[in-house]
């Protein structure tokens, strides 16, 4: 009933026994407002027992209805004071603390991007040298300087809902600091996907995946690449492959590997529909059979990471993909994920009806008109 610290929040009527500054108080909430009683006795076991003694009485008279709201009755030799400040100082836990128990409480039936979006923010909070939440603006100017405006304008969105839910649960007395604070982030207008597509041409996709084969280092995941450009398929949807999503005409897409906030993990559903079905081709068949094992155990990844676990998409891209393209220095860089913009553009080139390509790729046809349409020259003005 009784607590020796200012922790913790006091069930409704009851009275709690506290030490402030060597001294004892007594603590509770009567008709909405906070009551403190200075005993002024030294925090010694015999006087925390007539604390206890005093704490009960103030228990009973409440639940007898004889409350006596001048506190005349329960006053020793000390003043008493009403709704006054608790003197005892307080500790407001750090702003990685507060995220902390803000991310716990929150994580729950959401999607292992929010989960991952929760370490995300972690991550800065750990980064940045200001801990507390009265530091909020050299947080702000920390952020600035360090973190690309897009992602500090997120990152502030997000402290912001965390000291909000902090201020409800009495975990923050003080005002919202990062309230309003994303608002002052400028951020440059994002490239539309047109801007964001700049497709490998046919013999670039070529010279690509030979120089995998050959490169010492990293020729394990030239049908990885290879694979990538023949299906146009999202990188998260190739390393959730296994081989019983594959049988002698098909492919199915039906999963995902995303990062959950702890580690790679299996996501069910694809980003725009819940499967796929993708034709194999001619050309697909024979590097599917120039991989898979003999005898084949249907369970086992058909992509997987020297140690049989998924690839890790961010290492691949920062060492294997890169180090590939460096020895190409005629090809200019462009990220592993135009692999997909190759397919979607050497179908255009082929005439590939938008529809049919937004099928194999899991994209709309308005999507594909928008982005890989291009004038040709070789389409001829009919008499019309």
């Amino acid at each position: 009933m009784y607590s020796k610290t200012l922790t913790g929040k006091a069930s409704k009527g009851s009275v709690q026994v506290i030490t402030s500054h060597g001294r004892l108080q007594l603590r509770f909430r009567f008709a909405g407002k906070r009551h403190y009683v200075s005993l002024g006795f030294p925090d010694t076991s015999e006087n925390r027992k007539l604390a206890e003694m005093k704490a009960r009485e103030i228990e009973l008279d409440i639940l007898a209805g004889h409350f006596d709201q001048t506190l005349s009755k329960y006053k020793p030799q000390s003043s008493l004071s009403v709704s006054a400040p608790d003197i005892t100082p307080k500790v407001t836990p750090s702003l990685p603390e507060i995220w902390k128990r803000y991310s716990e409480t929150k994580q729950s039936g959401k999607s292992p991007a929010t989960i991952r979006m929760y370490g995300w923010v972690a991550n800065h909070l750990e980064r940045c040298p200001y801990k507390l939440p009265t530091e909020a603006q050299a947080i702000f100017d920390w952020l600035n300087a360090n973190v690309p405006a897009d992602s500090t304008k997120r990152v502030l969105m997000h402290l912001a809902a965390c000291c909000k839910w902090a201020k409800k649960t009495e975990l923050l007395e003080m005002v919202n600091p990062f309230e309003g604070m994303a608002a002052e982030v400028k951020v440059k207008k994002a490239g539309t996907e047109e801007d964001e597509v700049y497709p490998f041409s046919r013999e670039e996709r070529d010279r690509i995946i030979q120089a995998f084969k050959i490169n010492n280092y990293y020729s394990r995941y030239a049908p990885l690449v290879e694979f990538l450009f023949l299906t146009g398929c999202r990188p998260s949807e190739a390393l959730a492959l296994q081989w019983k999503h594959i049988n002698s005409s098909t492919v199915t897409f039906e999963r995902a590997v995303v990062y959950n906030g702890k580690g790679l993990a299996l996501k069910n559903g694809l980003k725009t529909q819940k499967f796929r079905k993708f034709p194999i081709n001619a050309q697909l068949a024979a590097l599917l059979q120039t991989i898979k094992p003999k005898p084949c155990n249907l369970e086992i990844l058909v992509f997987p990471s020297p140690e049989g676990k998924f690839i890790d998409w961010h290492n691949f891209t920062n060492r294997a993909w890169k180090a590939v393209l460096k020895s190409l220095p005629e090809i200019e860089y462009r990220n592993p994920y135009q692999t997909r913009h190759t397919f979607c553009s050497l179908c255009r080139e082929a005439d590939i009806a938008s529809i049919q390509i937004a099928k194999w790729v899991g994209n709309s046809a308005q999507m594909i008109d928008r982005v890989y349409a291009k004038p040709t020259d070789h389409v001829q003005v009919p008499n019309l």
